[in-house]
Parts: structure tokens; C-alpha cells; sequence
């Protein structure tokens, strides 16, 4: 077949050096691990015609739905192609939510046959509800396509992708949003200094973030949207993830240029904070070539495709919980905006610093408002009514105020009763999400340690029955308890999903009738008795912390904050 036959709707003039062939012509593997590699490589990323051969040998071995319409139902439906409508005049469907169709590199003509096979999907997937990304996809896979009847057939067998465990394509509000809060989740543990800088400027971190996928899908200059594409047909949706963490890190190093040549960094309008990410990206061919940009984004460790799914569907979850399955009006509050300064009150932080603060926890709970739950200067300093108050509510926040005035606290993701289940025994629960921190002489947050050295959990797992089993009862310095039942919201960065190298890396919360414990192995990150009246901080093992204030303190009042679901049905 020749190579004109696969460029028909391209315009060279704007391929810049992918004009020129080179390299391989030919592609003669069918191992995945090789496929991968070389799409990783760029092996058929300097012939045009390879690539198209490529993509058609890629897509055409998807797995989908039985029945999946292919080219000739395009040709039966459309009929004399010449005869298009002006893409003008041609409405995209609602469920693109307003995205636009890049041209990238299609001829201007191209265009209008890009909004009829959206049109023509449109008609034979009638259970597509949400879908921005398909505009940018069918606009992308139509410069490698024979003729529209292709690029249909491609573009179908994406969306009708069945592979278990393997996204191509969200296709409902409920799947992107949720993929929207996991980026956050994942740009808060994994890029960090970059979502510091996020949280500083923009009002509305969650408005910033639920941009990402434009960021790839969109913005991303055409010479190295299509090196993600390679990786993308071949590996799934966890690419875009990795590209758009990698595009956030680049983003944060452009700023900190910047902005030592300005002074500092100036708290912005989320808008323009969102406008600013989009035109670094679209200009980021100038400073980061597309090699460049992949190797960023195979550099992120990110735990594996397991984890990504737990966290999706935790949010899914979270989500259908409180009623938001189709688009609507935005009606939530990032988390920052949750915290009304006019009705906040605590004696411990202030709402600024409470704003930060919630700037640190899992995405799901970025609906919520904060509820006074216990304090020691109304409910005195007792550990029964401690566990009274906090008992049912599940993540809650502790903070404690010293005597010499400093300021730590620590976010537990597990309700206080599971403590229950060790009987008078102190054994540790919770999840990875838990966290502890500082608020001065820096605000600092000490995260699980297998966060950030992702070595110590040498594989992940699933639940072993009998090791559950046999664990009940024994100390917290041997063992964890077993988790909530997998129906219970929490299931992400769950010890039992991780082969850890050391059961001290994963001793997250314990309490009895005389004490409860924060962090433990080689110390505890937080230790305050039975009265909440002394405790004492160490290193320990689990969050690989330094001593949180003087490493022996007496509590001046403590404070456990809940999350009220202000928008449940």
C-alpha cells in the first residue's frame, strides 16, 4: 500500500521533521514486551507509513464487543463522503462537553470529516454519556488513516475496547471524574513540590487539575502527542496519568525560572493559573523534546497499574456515594474553597492554615466540610470520650497544640473503632493514605514511607486469607490487624496489597484504653496517653519522620476534625 494512501488528509507543510522517512520500514515482531520497548524507543516514530501500519496492527488486535461496527457500516451510513457538511455547521455531539477538534496537523478540508465520524460514532454508541477526549483522539488517528471509514472502524474498536482490566477511552462523567480527582491524588503524592506550587497560586486546585487531560489530549504540540499516542495504543491509560504528572513537573520547573527572576511566586486566579499550564504546554516544544518528555514520564515511580485502579475506582465509589454520576453544574468546592473562613473555627490552625492542610488529603474527601468532632477545651481529657465522639467517622484529622506552642497533627484514614478488633491487645490498623505532619518551623508532611521508596514493597499481592487470619490478636509490634471489609470505602495503599520487606513500614494507627499511637516501628510519630494531657514523638519506620515538636511535650489541647458529606442525597 502506498505511503500517500495514509497521508491523504495530512499537511506536510506543518509536520516540521516528521516529513522526512527514516529509519525502520518495517515492523516484523508480535511480542508485547518487544512492542512495548519499541514504542517506548520511537522504534516507527520516522516513517509515517510505518506508524500507520502500526496503529492499524495495534487496534485491529484489540479485544472488543461482539458486535463492533467497522468501516463498511461508516460507508453504508455516510454514503458519497464527498458531499460533506461544513464542519461549521456541523454540531459536535453534547457529550464532547464543548472540546474543540485540534487540527494538528490535518489539512483544513480534514477537519469537517473529523466532526462526521464523531457524528456517526455518536449514532452507533448511543451509551457514550461523557467523552471530551474524542474529538483530539479521532483528529489524531485521521492522519494515519486510509480514509475515513479507517479512522471510524479505529476509533470504534477503542471505545468497544473489553480487555479486562485495560482503559482505552472514559466514556461517562463518572469515569472522568474520577480519573480527575486520581490525578490529583497521584500529582499530590508523587509531585509533590509541583502540587505545592499549584496549591499556592490557584484558588481552586481541583478546577486546575480537572484540566489534565487536555494538557495531553489537545494541548501537546503534534510531534510529541503522537509519541504518546505510540505508548498509549499499546499500554492504556495509565500513559496519559505518567505524561501529564511528567508535564506537571516541567511545568513547576518553568515557573520556579521564572518566577526567581520575578521575586516569587503571586497567588493567582485559578483561571489563569489553568490558561497559563495550557499555553506551557502548547509551547513546550521549545524547551523539552518529545524523548525528553517520555523519559520524564517513565521516571515517576508510581507504585503500578494495580494501585491506579484502586485509587479509580475508590473515587468511583466516593462519587456514586454522593450522587454525582452525570455532568451537572459544578456544585463542588475544591479543597480549598470547602473551608468557609466566615464559618471555620478551631483554636489550634487558622483557616489559611487549614487550607493547606486539606490540600494534603486523598481528592474523594474534597467534597466534604470539615466538622468539629472532639476537643479537650468542650469534652475534657478523657480517652474514653475521645473514642466517643470519634467512633463512626472515617478519615478524620488530629490536631494538637503543645504547651510551648507548637503545632503537629496527623490525617488517619480509619475509623477508631476498628481498634476493637485487637480486643485489649494494641494492634495497628489503617491504610497507606495516612499521613503525619508539622506545622512549624515549616508546615511539612511525612507520608507512608513505601511512597516514597517504593522498593521496600517488593511486589503487590492480593489478600492472603490465611495470613489475615492468623494475625488476629497478636501485638502491634508483630503484626497488622486485618483490613475493613473490601466493600468499605479506603481500599487504596492497603498494607494486605503489598509484599512489604518489613511489617514496621506498615504500622499506621493503634489506640486501647490507655493510649493512642500514631506511626510506629523503631518509635511512634505521635504517642498521647489516656488523659491527652502527655505525649511524645519519635522517628518512625512507617512514616521515616523526624520528631513532629520537642520529642517530649504536654498537650495544651487537641482537636479531631471530621469530613461532613455536605452533598450526599
Amino acid at each position: 500500500m502506498a505511503e500517500d494512501d495514509f497521508s491523504k488528509f495530512v499537511d506536510w507543510s506543518q509536520m516540521g521533521d516528521l516529513v522526512q522517512s527514516s529509519g525502520p520500514t518495517k515492523l516484523s515482531t508480535k511480542d508485547l514486551k518487544e512492542f512495548k520497548q519499541m514504542a517506548r524507543q520511537g522504534y516507527w516514530a520516522k516513517d509515517h507509513k510505518l506508524r500507520a501500519q502500526v496503529y492499524q496492527q495495534i487496534i485491529k488486535g484489540i479485544p472488543c464487543r461482539t458486535v463492533t461496527p467497522d468501516a463498511e457500516v461508516y460507508r453504508d451510513i455516510m454514503g458519497d463522503t464527498g458531499a460533506k457538511k461544513a464542519s461549521s455547521l456541523l454540531p459536535l455531539p453534547e457529550f464532547v462537553d464543548g472540546n474543540p477538534v485540534p487540527q494538528y496537523c490535518l489539512k483544513a478540508e480534514a477537519v469537517a470529516g473529523v466532526y462526521q465520524i464523531i457524528n456517526c460514532l455518536a449514532g452507533q454508541f448511543p451509551d457514550i454519556s461523557y467523552c471530551p477526549a474524542l474529538p483530539a483522539l479521532t483528529s489524531l488517528l485521521l492522519h494515519f488513516s486510509v480514509d475515513e471509514a479507517q479512522c471510524f472502524e479505529h476509533v470504534s474498536r477503542m471505545l468497544a475496547c473489553n480487555e479486562p482490566g485495560k482503559r482505552l477511552v472514559d466514556q461517562t462523567f463518572l469515569a472522568y471524574e474520577s480519573n480527575c480527582m486520581t490525578f490529583g491524588d497521584l500529582a499530590n503524592k508523587y509531585c509533590a513540590p509541583a502540587h505545592k506550587l499549584i496549591v499556592a497560586t490557584a484558588k481552586d486546585v481541583l478546577e486546575v487539575y480537572s484540566d489534565w487531560h487536555q494538557w495531553v489530549l489537545g494541548c501537546l504540540p503534534f510531534s510529541h502527542m503522537v509519541r504518546v499516542l505510540d505508548v498509549y495504543l499499546v499500554e492504556g491509560y495509565k500513559i496519559l496519568f505518567r505524561i501529564a504528572l511528567a508535564l506537571l513537573k516541567f511545568y513547576r520547573k518553568h515557573k520556579a525560572g521564572h518566577s526567581a527572576g520575578q521575586g516569587g511566586t503571586q497567588p493567582q486566579d485559578s483561571d489563569k493559573v489553568r490558561a497559563d499550564i495550557k499555553t506551557f504546554v502548547k509551547g513546550i516544544a521549545s524547551t523539552v523534546t518529545p524523548d525528553k518528555l517520555l523519559e520524564k514520564a517513565f521516571s515517576i515511580r508510581l507504585l503500578s497499574r494495580k494501585e491506579i485502579t484502586l485509587l479509580q475506582l475508590t473515587n468511583e465509589k466516593s462519587l456514586q456515594q454522593k450522587g454525582i454520576t452525570v455532568k451537572q453544574k459544578r456544585c463542588r468546592q475544591n479543597v480549598q474553597l470547602a473551608l468557609n473562613p466566615d464559618t471555620f473555627s478551631s483554636e489550634i490552625v487558622s483557616a489559611k492554615e487549614m487550607r493547606d492542610i486539606w490540600s494534603w488529603i486523598p481528592e474523594r474527601f474534597a467534597l466534604c466540610q470539615p466538622q468539629l468532632l472532639f476537643t479537650t477545651s468542650h469534652h475534657g481529657c478523657l480517652l474514653n470520650r475521645f473514642y466517643l465522639h470519634c467512633e463512626g467517622y472515617e478519615p478524620t484529622l488530629l490536631l494538637i497544640r503543645t504547651t510551648d506552642g507548637d503545632v503537629c497533627g496527623a490525617f488517619l484514614s480509619t475509623d477508631w473503632e476498628e481498634r476493637k478488633r485487637g480486643g485489649n491487645t494494641l494492634s495497628f490498623f489503617g491504610t497507606g493514605e495516612c499521613f503525619v505532619f508539622r506545622m512549624k518551623p515549616e508546615m511539612e508532611r511525612y507520608e507512608w514511607v513505601v511512597i516514597r521508596h517504593p522498593e521496600l514493597a517488593s511486589a503487590i499481592k492480593a489478600p492472603d486469607p490465611a495470613a489475615v487470619a492468623s494475625s488476629e490478636g497478636q501485638n502491634a509490634n508483630d503484626c497488622l490487624q486485618p483490613e475493613k471489609a473490601s466493600g468499605e470505602l479506603s481500599p487504596f495503599l492497603a498494607a494486605r496489597h503489598f509484599n512489604l520487606n518489613s511489617k514496621n513500614t506498615s504500622m499506621f494507627m493503634a489506640g486501647n484504653f490507655d493510649s493512642i499511637i500514631v506511626g510506629g516501628g523503631e518509635g511512634n510519630a505521635l504517642f498521647i496517653d489516656s488523659e491527652l494531657n502527655h505525649g511524645r514523638t519519635e522517628r518512625c519506620t512507617t512514616f521515616d519522620n523526624p520528631p513532629l515538636c520537642a520529642e517530649n511535650f504536654q498537650v495544651s489541647l487537641l482537636e479531631v476534625w471530621g469530613f461532613e458529606d455536605t452533598m450526599a442525597p
